[in-house]
């Protein structure tokens, strides 16, 4: 991994004390769905937490206001906005290495998330009841109401041409359907084991994180979650979705300044992790 940039927040977190919970937030011009993701959290758990803000934007009131509202930290790296998974990272290393000593779960999520009550303490309840839970996260809905697929199949060559090719032409087709896992992981009444959840919500075990080292930072933005799961997995960990703990994800919040950049990091981010896992050169092509 290429964790860069330690010790290059302007002011450090406020150290998390044992059975407190760390929620990371990264934000990017944000708006009044910024409230209501701190909001509704104080709603989601009765146990203590500290909420971060990695800012990387510009200057905003709305971010200082829900900051000032819910006794939050803003951060912000000096180099500016330096991605998702880095700027998350930014805020994980604020856990001490030695265990006991810091919080006990570590929350990343997006500000486009609005939790429903009690659903982060399902979340931490499954995590206790199965210690090989690296990660967690909860059955996401959209606002329309219907459930989003946040727990999938690692992508793999024939699934992953199949659904880039077809999922918008073709959204029954069985290569997205594979892919997605199919509406019975998603529809489970049990916690269920997957391939990746969704970097949008997710509850990490902080010894897993530390494991793997946390996010990859070369990935700017999107499949940072697909690779911190495969990673996960690899060392042993499980990636948990449970179905129990809801939350409604606003989805394309985070593209409105930027969207070219958006899509041009997508592209990027999954030649990345297609050429990690699959280097010949005669794959290149895929």
């Amino acid at each position: 991994m290429q964790n860069t940039g330690q010790g290059s927040a302007e002011a450090p977190v406020p150290p998390a004390g044992p059975g407190t919970i760390l929620v990371a937030v990264v934000v990017y011009h944000p708006g009044e769905e910024l409230r209501r993701f701190a909001d509704s959290l104080a709603s989601a758990t009765s146990r203590p937490y500290h909420l971060v803000f990695v800012n990387n934007g510009g200057p905003s009131p709305v971010l200082d206001s829900v900051a000032a509202d819910h006794s939050a930290t803003v951060l912000r790296h000096r180099e500016g906005n330096v991605g998702y998974g880095r700027a998350a990272n930014l805020a994980a290393r604020s856990l001490p290495g030695d265990p006991g000593q810091g919080p006990a779960w570590l929350v990343v999520a997006n500000p486009d998330i609005e939790w429903s009550a009690g659903s982060l303490d399902r979340l931490i309840e499954a995590g206790q009841a199965d210690p090989t839970a690296g990660s967690l996260g909860p059955r996401l809905r959209n606002e329309d109401g219907s459930i989003y697929p946040s727990a999938r199949a690692l992508p793999r060559l024939g699934s992953g041409i199949g659904h880039a090719l077809f999922a918008r032409a073709w959204p029954g087709n069985p290569w997205t359907a594979r892919y997605q896992q199919g509406r019975a992981v998603l529809e489970a009444s049990a916690p269920t084991a997957a391939g990746w959840l969704s970097g949008a919500c997710l509850l990490l075990r902080p010894a897993a994180f530390a494991e793997v080292d946390g996010f990859d930072e070369r990935y700017f933005m999107f499949f940072e979650d697909v690779d911190l799961g495969d990673r996960l997995g690899r060392a042993g960990w499980r990636n948990l979705y449970v179905p129990n703990a809801e939350a409604i994800h606003t989805q394309g919040v985070s593209w409105r300044a930027a969207p070219a950049r958006m899509i041009r990091a997508h592209h990027a981010s999954a030649r990345r992790y297609l050429l990690d896992r699959h280097p010949p050169w005669y794959q290149g092509p895929l």
